[in-house]
Parts: structure tokens; C-alpha cells; sequence
């Protein structure tokens, strides 16, 4: 006998909804009303950003379901992140070509684990029929006038970026390449990214610009640069390379990968030369280093880089080939 398909509410109710965590006062209505109800922290503002992960466009169709659902919080996230923000309340719309349930508790696991572990409280969303896509709501807060902009960057800044660019591409080749040993760090760098949230929150009041890289670190640069109305002298020696990808690939490939690959989620900041030793204090508790890579200029453009790196706009989706 064949098992009626569950209803789009018994879906719901089964893998996509949730309790509100004990002891939290800030969700007034949750889950399984016509909308949420918030109560945000006097004084406070809010930071709200949202994100669409596509399947075959944003990640492999057949990746774990678990590491879908953790990867289309955390690159939703990275936004609060690159602001200062911290996590409070998150959304999403769930777009499916069938209810399969072992698929989607595998996936409910990963995305609800995330938003556990950085107090981000899933409050509600929308289940539909189509191509698989993960649309995502973040909502954060951070005191009053405190956000980081990319709009801020100033001439004679330091140009800084946290962790190691670049091994989320190299897992993403892997990946397609027909690695799945999801212990291997450069294919966990792609499939379970980090939010730099400690990072954003930790540097408040003392960088001046940042920007989440998901397009690679040029193209993240460049919009960053933009914003701000300057340019950047790079220094291509001192880039952070990682060691797993120092142990597969030439110099230039690995500098390629920390240039042009994206999905790193890592955060690039600018902050005057002087208070990067505090900066980096400020990162030793979370155990990740801050590399100082170049300097801001007034003249537009990024300079010290090879011919072949000066243009291209990184991921664009709407262009006929990405760049």
C-alpha cells in the first residue's frame, strides 16, 4: 500500500517547526500564526537581510541534506556578520520537488543546529512545490549607530581579511571532481561555512569597512571600494594560504583560488594601521587570524596585481558566463 504523501501543513509541523527556545522573551508569537511577532531589544537596532540558495546554482544538487540546510543559514548569516550584527530571529522559504522525509530531516538537522548554536530563533516561513531553492531571513540586532558599512573605507587604511580564502573553491572542485570524505577540510570549508559573527561583533567601533566574502576577494574588494569612493594597493606576497591547498596546487593555482574562488564567507576588513594589533586581540579568543594584505589609496582601481586579475566583476548571475 502506498503512503499518502504528507500535506503541506503535516510537512510544517513535522520538520520545519519548532518550539521556542525556553527562557526567550523576544518572540512573541512564533511559529503557526499568519506571521511572527517580535519584540527587538530597546535601544537596540535591527539588521535584516535575506538570501537565496538554488540548487545547481548556489550548491550540489546532491550534497547532503544535512550540509544544505547548515550552508543556506550560515551564507544568510555571513550578512549580520560583515554588519557587526548578532543573530536573533530567521525565516525561510522552502521551495520542493517532492516530501521526501528522510531528506528533509537530515536537512531540518542541519539548518536548525546552526541556528541553535548561534541563537538565531527559527520562527516561521513557507513550504512550496518547485525546483529545489532555500530562501532565507535574517534578522539581528547591534547597538544603535554601530554597524560596519562597506561605505567606510579611508585612504591609508590597512586592508586585512580573516582565515584562508580560497578552500571553499578548492571544495567545490573536489566535490565535482567526486570527493566525499566530508572530513577533508577543504570540501567542509565548502559544504558547512562559517559566519564570522564573533568577528563582526568583536571589531565594532574599531574598522572602519568590511564585507563578507561570497564572490571572491576581488570582487568582494572591488564592491567594497566602490562604496567607499577609493582604491587598494595589494600586496599579493602576504596573501593567507592555506595549507591544504599549499600541499595540492602551484602558487599561482592557490593564489588564483584565494583571489577569484568564492563561498568563503570570510570577513575583509579595513582599519587604521595602528589599531590592528588591538584587532587582532580582539580575534585571538575565536582563534582566527587577521592578515593584513594591502592598504587603501586614493586613486581607484586595485593596483599590484597581475594583468590577467584586473578585470572581472566576479559572480554575476545574470551574466551570459560568470566572471
Amino acid at each position: 500500500m502506498t503512503r499518502p504523501a504528507l500535506s503541506e501543513f503535516e510537512l510544517i509541523a513535522r520538520y520545519l517547526s519548532r518550539p521556542v527556545t525556553p527562557g526567550r522573551d523576544d518572540v512573541v508569537v512564533g511559529n503557526g500564526d499568519d506571521c511572527a511577532v517580535l519584540a527587538p531589544t530597546p535601544g537596540q537596532q535591527l539588521a535584516i537581510s535575506v538570501d537565496t540558495s538554488v540548487a545547481g546554482v548556489h550548491f550540489p544538487p546532491d550534497a547532503p541534506a544535512q550540509a544544505i540546510g547548515h550552508r543556506a543559514l550560515a551564507v544568510a548569516l555571513s550578512d549580520l556578520a560583515a554588519m557587526g550584527a548578532t543573530p536573533r530571529w530567521c525565516c525561510m522559504a522552502l521551495t520542493l520537488p517532492a516530501v521526501e522525509p528522510a531528506w528533509l530531516e537530515a536537512f531540518a538537522e542541519g539548518f536548525r543546529a546552526l541556528a541553535t548554536r548561534t541563537g538565531c530563533e527559527w520562527i516561521g516561513g513557507d513550504v512550496t512545490r518547485g525546483e529545489l531553492s532555500i530562501g532565507v531571513t535574517v534578522h539581528g540586532e547591534l547597538p544603535a549607530g554601530s554597524a560596519l558599512r562597506r561605505g567606510g573605507a579611508r585612504t591609508g587604511d590597512m586592508i586585512a581579511v580573516t582565515g584562508y580564502p580560497g578552500r571553499a573553491a578548492a571544495g567545490l572542485e573536489r566535490w565535482q571532481a567526486g570527493e566525499r570524505d566530508e572530513s577533508h577540510p577543504l570540501l567542509g570549508a565548502y559544504l558547512r561555512p562559517e559566519p564570522r559573527l564573533g568577528v563582526g561583533e568583536a571589531l565594532r567601533g574599531l574598522v572602519h569597512s568590511a564585507i563578507d566574502l561570497s564572490d571572491g576577494l576581488l570582487a568582494d574588494l572591488r564592491h567594497l571600494l566602490k562604496a567607499s569612493g577609493v582604491g587598494a594597493q595589494l600586496d599579493l606576497e602576504a596573501l593567507p594560504l592555506a595549507t591544504p591547498l599549499k600541499a595540492t596546487l602551484e602558487l599561482e593555482a592557490v593564489r588564483q583560488r584565494v583571489l577569484t574562488g568564492g563561498d568563503d564567507y570570510e570577513l575583509l576588513v579595513t582599519l587604521d594601521p595602528a589599531d590592528f594589533d588591538e584587532a587582532q586581540q580582539r580575534l585571538n579568543a575565536l582563534q582566527l587570524p587577521l592578515t593584513p594584505i594591502g592598504r587603501v589609496v586614493a586613486d581607484a582601481g586595485i593596483q599590484g596585481l597581475p594583468a590577467h586579475y584586473a578585470i572581472g566583476g566576479g559572480w554575476d548571475h545574470f551574466a551570459e558566463k560568470a566572471t
